[in-house]
């Protein structure tokens, strides 16, 4: 790309949650099309709901004289992807599509359902994702706004949309029409016929808190539950607490159990065990193929973490026989780069610190209560 050219626009997703009221979607697109000072077309349209939803959403909306259609006319909108493939029905754990949410079960599957689906709206850096919580039940409109809290990026946006009454309660009722639109009461209530031209309906955003920074790159990349998401983003909030088995070679950090290399549990645990003793920070060994007496104290560090039985043979004979630079280096590299594709941005308290001084002087700075060498 030269000088000249500029950056492509973002991808722009409407999704909502429907129920019986497929008139959110369309409620939510004037909204942001035709009534904010700079209007927010969205590229393509995504739905989450159920069987009946769906059916809902199909017929009213996206047949050639549905609503969705009639207001993009009126409103001489652009293009706008909005397919029937874009419904996304809800699933029971045999892959049926759900008529409801009425039971526990049927909540946890919906909440990973919707969770999967913002995961992978928001899995590109190029989209902006505008999320509506209007529609549906309840518990759908919390979970899509929670998962937006959990991968939302600073691009993303949440809102809630506001009808006028009588509007908001008339089924007939899908957007303020730009010419004179009679809307008859329902059956059995009271009233004069209204106006669909006369109607109001405002966005009201919703700020959130984004824990996508938390997660580690598995869940930014794979399908994950809610729970497990949740859990990871708790984790990474959470007060860092390490827990080394020396006979497994495992840790726990930030709530997920890691198996490292032998030569990488060994460098973590002399660290760790550095740190609940007190220990100054380690200077780096000299630059060169042999350095004694940081061999002997590294080793010497070692066994008192791991005891002599579980030290590594591979570490011992090494350092027995003296390493330098170039040993240390190349496994501190690989127990960062451990640590940083198993927890994410959640790996930065069990990183070993360098100081950021020269000459380099190396601890683990986490407190000593937080340490515990065991089973795990």
């Amino acid at each position: 790309m030269n000088s000249t050219q500029t950056a492509p626009a973002p991808r722009r997703i409407l999704l909502a949650v429907t129920g019986l009221t497929p008139q959110v979607v369309t409620e939510t697109l004037y909204a942001l099309a035709c009534r904010m000072e700079s209007p927010w077309v969205p590229d393509e349209i995504h739905l989450i709901t159920t069987a009946t939803g769906a059916e809902n959403a199909r017929l009213n909306l996206l047949l050639p004289e549905g609503w969705f259609h009639r207001l993009c006319a009126d409103y001489r909108l652009p293009a706008i992807g909005f397919p029937v493939e874009n419904i996304h029905i809800l699933t029971d754990a045999a892959g049926h599509a759900l008529d409801d949410i009425r039971t526990p079960e049927q909540n946890t599957l919906a909440a990973d359902f919707i969770t999967e689906t913002v995961r992978r709206l928001t899995e590109t850096p190029d989209s902006e994702l505008h999320v509506s919580i209007a529609g549906g039940r309840k518990t759908m409109g919390y979970y899509l706004g929670y998962a937006l809290s959990l991968y939302g990026r600073p691009q993303d946006r949440l809102s809630h949309v506001l009808v006028s009454a009588p509007y908001e309660t008339n089924r007939d009722f899908y957007y303020p029409t730009p010419y004179d639109h009679p809307i008859h009461p329902e059956r059995g209530e009271k009233g004069s016929t209204l106006d669909a031209r006369h109607a109001r309906v405002e966005l009201a955003e919703i700020p959130f808190v984004s824990l996508r920074h938390g997660l580690p790159d598995a869940l930014l990349t794979g399908r994950a539950s809610f729970r497990a998401t949740v859990e990871a983003a708790r984790d990474a909030l959470g007060p860092a607490t390490l827990a080394l088995d020396q006979a497994s070679h495992r840790i726990e950090a930030a709530g997920k159990v890691i198996t490292l290399a032998p030569a990488q549990f060994a460098l973590l645990a002399m660290f760790a065990h550095r740190a609940r003793m007190g220990a100054a920070p380690l200077r780096a060994p000299l630059k060169m193929e042999c350095d004694e007496e940081w061999s002997r104290q590294c080793l010497d560090d070692i066994i008192a973490a791991c005891g002599s039985l579980h030290v590594p043979d591979s570490v011992e004979v090494a350092l027995r026989n003296g390493v330098g630079d170039d040993y240390f280096s190349q496994h501190l590299s690989r127990l960062r780069a451990t640590l940083k594709r198993e927890l994410g941005p959640a790996a930065t308290p069990y990183l070993i610190d360098d100081g950021h001084t020269r000459p380099r002087r190396y601890r683990l700075a986490l407190a000593p209560e937080a340490i515990r060498f065991g089973s795990l």
